[in-house]
């Protein structure tokens, strides 16, 4: 475009101008005319009220530039029928622009709450590991002991290699301690990462949002010509805005630092458990040898029992722990959504979900797809996801320390474990599906019996956590 072409005082875009002393004129008459009205703008050329605005160009004409060639092919249209165009456009634009500042601030709040969150689910995960590996070395110690007792070796000779052994293993376990707490420190501090730069991205999109925001308000508010004024420019910035992807951070699940193996000292303490019908839901039809269990879509017409559990589908074990270490297994492959813990024996029968009192310790598994969710209890919060079929779990009871592991025992790892837990009173295991709500369930449990001999146990460091 010429530089001496249509210019506009207070127009878009503001071409340049020649600098001799007609166009200082020019310039200063037509300011003189505009603060005199402040709704009229005048070309600078021309000296003529414009009231034409070109929709190709994104700027404001006379008559006489309306008629020149540099427009003859243009859209052109009236400033009034201009302005209520893109008043109407930059209100809507408005809207949504708030709208997503909303959201903006709200996916902000939720990583700086991720933040705060993954510190303490670090810390958790820690002391989970930890404490398993504490309780896997007095494991370790016993199953040697175990063995020792066996062969009857009490000369000096084998009891120092007794005590190698156990000294090897101590130091294997420090190093696989120190290997997984380092893996999730290392994890811990990417997700932390990845979550500060979300936090900088989304603050300078909010800083973005508000500044445009503020500039369509007064924009919309102000008078009909200066609605056109960088109105093009403003309509590319927010719409540049809005096409923004707003989202979170995708961090990496802590349990993925998993602890492998398991000690094989659990076979000796695995208990051949049994179910109490007695406690058993309506809902549960347990098998004749009281190890399985499933659901049907109608209750059971069954003896009334104080110790029965009435809102949820849950039984109890008939053995009952007040001491000692003990050890069961549950093949949980044919249920979609069950809980696997300890209950006191004194806990109430009448609630569906745990009650704040710590009179129970539970895992719950959810199946959903393909993924399994894991959630445990005292304080529900989820504690695992794991994209493969669950077939058993294993549950350690230590009552003296109050420890309680979870495992996946087909590949050998831990799920989830509490320590230093305090209860009042024997324990008794606790089984739990989902009441079916008008759809069919089949969902089951079994227990899975112990093995025939649990004294064959060769012990060395690096076989009892194969």
């Amino acid at each position: 475009m010429p530089a001496d072409s249509c210019s506009v005082q207070g127009g878009i875009p503001r071409q340049k101008v020649h600098l001799g002393t007609p166009a200082r004129m020019s310039r200063r008459l037509s300011s003189q005319l505009q603060r005199k009205f402040p709704e009229d703008l005048y070309c600078e050329k021309h000296l003529e009220l414009v009231q034409l605005f070109c929709v190709d160009d994104q700027i404001l004409l006379c008559g006489q530039c309306f008629h020149s060639q540099e427009h003859e092919n243009h859209s052109v249209c009236g400033v009034q029928e201009a302005a209520g165009v893109y008043r109407k456009l930059f209100q809507e634009i408005l809207n949504t622009l708030k709208e997503k500042l909303e959201v903006a601030k709200s996916i902000l709040a939720d990583e700086q709450e991720r933040m705060v969150m993954i510190q303490g689910e670090e810390q958790d995960f820690k002391e989970m590991i930890e404490s398993e590996y504490r309780i896997r070395f007095r494991l370790m110690v016993e199953e040697m002991n175990f063995q020792s007792l066996q062969d009857c070796v009490f000369n000096p000779k084998l009891r120092e290699d007794h005590l190698n052994q156990v000294l090897a293993f101590a130091t294997e376990l420090k190093g696989q301690s120190q290997e997984t707490l380092q893996r999730l420190n290392d994890l811990g501090k990417e997700n932390m990462n990845k979550l500060k730069e979300s936090e900088g991205r989304l603050s300078g999109h909010i800083c973005s949002l508000q500044k445009m925001t503020v500039e369509l308000e007064k924009k919309c508010g102000k008078y009909t010509l200066m609605v056109l004024q960088n109105a093009g420019s403003s309509l590319i910035r927010s719409e540049s805005l809005l096409l923004q992807c707003l989202e979170q951070a995708q961090i990496t699940d802590l349990s993925l630092c998993q602890v492998t193996g398991m000690s094989r000292m659990l076979k000796v303490l695995q208990r051949a458990v049994t179910l109490d019908p007695k406690t058993a839901n309506p809902f549960l039809v347990l098998s004749e040898d009281l190890r399985s269990m499933h659901l049907r879509n109608v209750q059971q017409d069954v003896p009334r029992s104080p110790e029965r559990f009435v809102f949820s589908a849950t039984v109890l074990g008939v053995e009952s722990f007040t001491s000692g270490r003990h050890y069961w297994e549950v093949d949980v492959e044919k249920a979609t959504k069950w809980q696997l813990g300890v209950s006191e024996d004194s806990a109430s029968r009448h609630g569906d979900l745990p009650t704040a009192s710590g009179n129970k310790a539970l895992l719950m598994g959810s199946l959903m797809g393909t993924n399994y969710t894991f959630w445990a209890f005292p304080p529900l919060k989820r504690v695992s996801l794991r994209g493969e079929q669950m077939h058993k779990v294993g549950v350690f009871l230590d009552c003296e320390s109050g420890h309680i592991s979870f495992y996946d025992v087909a590949n050998r790892s831990l799920i989830y474990n509490f320590s230093s837990l305090t209860f009042q009173g024997a324990l008794r295991p606790i089984f739990s599906l989902c009441i079916p709500s008008g759809v069919t369930n089949s969902d089951s449990l079994s227990i899975c019996l112990p093995p025939v001999s649990s004294c064959d146990v060769t012990v060395s460091p690096q076989s009892s956590l194969a």
